[in-house]
């Protein structure tokens, strides 16, 4: 099942947040959806699950408009918001067979003891979710988007104040979960998005800045950038490292060792090994870094 965000605006008051925003997610593809606070992705999340409508433009879902009153479109969707509304004095058992029940699911307890399972909830269904930790709180999140196995799932900052394992596991849930569906995953956190999503879309100001599959995201940056970390038996010349053809910074980050950011295609690993030649120096290591989707999305959404 697709999605396809045609044109959609939305306005609230003299503020715009979001700008005239047309892409699509098809089948089986899991799109990170990026930008900083503000930017207009939980307001395009709540708009594609038919939670607010847009102020101008339509969103279809299997190319049924969200806005048209159709309950079994609804039940496609599965959606876990940023601020993952629960209700604390219920037990998590007692919770997801309330969730069924609006559904209207008739598959009974096995289906439950299995979204239980999937999610990791197992050795904690008896407890209130007031009490349990932030991590298992956002796996009842995420068991209340999948209990109906919706075609397409739209999660808000779902690893959002989670722990390095909480993170792995919920990853781990959203990679098994889109195989089959339709995703859409927002986060901060850029290794997140790199290790799960298949395509990232950066949003900034309420307008799409990028739209590319992650092998390619890079391309969107006009100028190469090069980032190179030299280290030195000693402490160099910096006016006249700094000199040389496309170096724009030079700055130390530990003793002895140096990192040197360039623009252009020209490879400038030969010059600085050429520099530490004519003013006596040796390199004892060098390294170039690779730009990382952190990097792009800097450039694209900096002010």
């Amino acid at each position: 099942m697709s999605i396809s965000v045609q044109g959609v605006t939305k306005n609230y008051g003299e503020q715009k947040a979001l700008d005239n925003i047309t892409f699509g997610v098809r089948t089986g593809e899991i799109v990170g959806f990026l930008g900083p606070n503000g930017a207009g992705k939980s307001t395009m999340m709540k708009i594609i699950t038919g939670f607010i409508p847009a102020t101008s433009g339509t969103v279809l879902i299997n190319d049924k408009e969200i806005s048209s009153d159709d309950p079994g479109l609804r039940k496609n969707i599965g959606y876990l918001p940023e601020n993952n509304p629960l209700y604390p004095e219920m037990y998590v058992r007692e919770y997801l067979e309330f969730v069924a029940s609006i559904y209207k699911l008739k598959s009974g307890r096995g289906h439950i003891d299995e979204i239980i399972g999937l999610t990791g909830l197992t050795p904690e269904q008896k407890k209130k979710i007031g009490s349990l930790s932030k991590g298992y709180r956002q796996r009842v999140g995420l068991a209340q988007a999948l209990i109906h196995d919706p075609s397409v799932l739209i999660l808000d900052e779902a690893t959002s104040g989670l722990d390095p394992n909480q993170i792995i596991e919920i990853r781990n849930l959203i990679i098994t979960a889109g195989k089959e569906k339709t995703v859409m995953f927002s986060t901060h956190i850029m290794q997140e998005a790199e290790a799960i999503c298949d395509r990232i879309i950066i949003i900034n100001k309420g307008k799409i800045m990028a739209d590319e599959l992650k092998s390619n995201i890079h391309s969107v940056v006009s100028r190469h950038r090069q980032v190179i970390k030299v280290e030195f038996d000693r402490n160099p010349d910096i006016a006249i490292l700094q000199a040389l053809q496309g170096i724009v910074n030079v700055s130390l980050t530990a003793e002895s060792t140096w990192k040197i950011e360039a623009e252009g295609d020209e490879d400038i690993r030969p010059a600085i090994f050429s520099f530490a030649v004519k003013t006596n120096l040796t390199v004892l290591s060098l390294q170039k870094e690779e730009s990382n989707l952190e990097e792009v999305f800097r450039h694209l959404t900096s002010q």
